[in-house]
């Protein structure tokens, strides 16, 4: 009989370390305010009650609605994950967003394997657009071919086999406020403001 691991803890909607309104004018107050206190605040719920549903079923050995569950875990899990990460992705212009380094690991990774940040974009940009529906694109590191990759996933399917170091979300709710059916405006304004930073530290982990 299947058990939930006991060290599966609830999901807890994290802190921005930025206000709502500082991502602008890549990202409205607006969006950012119901992106975060709204969308991913329901994955958080809907994967809680998930686990706690799941939990009841293994108590009462409910196999088949355990299997049921499976999905919503899935989709409400990766919707948590791919969330915490995409917010510390980003900083505000005033804090260092979209300053790339002119020199150092990430720097080097990004010229060996994309001939410079205009590369990286474009294949980043590649992935997002070749999204059919809804997902992510992202910015991973391949610790097989210890190489960068741009690759996308879809719905709320996190980047599994690689080290994410940027995701941007490319479900309407991330952008359509600002930039309506336009993929391309929103893709080019966040590069303004991703969080370099974060994906170099991230990099140096992997």
């Amino acid at each position: 009989m299947f058990r939930p691991t006991r060290v599966i803890m609830s999901a807890v909607l994290p802190q921005l370390k930025y206000g709502y309104e500082q991502l602008e004018p890549a990202i409205s107050r607006q969006i950012m305010e119901l992106h975060h206190s709204k969308h991913h605040a329901t994955y958080v719920a809907n994967y809680n009650k998930a686990f706690e549903d799941i939990q009841a079923a293994a108590s009462s050995s409910d196999i088949k609605k355990q299997i049921a569950l499976q999905a919503a875990i899935k989709f409400n899990g990766g919707g948590h994950i791919n969330h915490s990460l995409f917010w510390e992705n980003l900083a505000p212009t005033a804090n260092g967003g979209g300053e790339f380094p002119s020199s150092g690991p990430l720097a080097d990774q990004v010229k060996a394997d994309f001939g410079g940040l205009d590369g990286l974009k474009k294949a980043v940009n590649a992935a997002a657009l070749g999204i059919q529906g809804s997902g992510w694109a992202w910015l991973g590191y391949n610790p097989t071919t210890k190489k960068l990759e741009a690759v996308s996933t879809a719905n709320q399917d996190p980047l599994l086999g690689y080290v994410p170091l940027v995701g941007i979300d490319m479900w309407e709710h991330a952008f359509y406020l600002d930039y309506k059916n336009v993929k391309q405006s929103y893709l080019d304004a966040i590069w303004t403001v991703i969080n370099w930073k974060e994906a170099e530290a991230r990099l140096a982990k992997a």
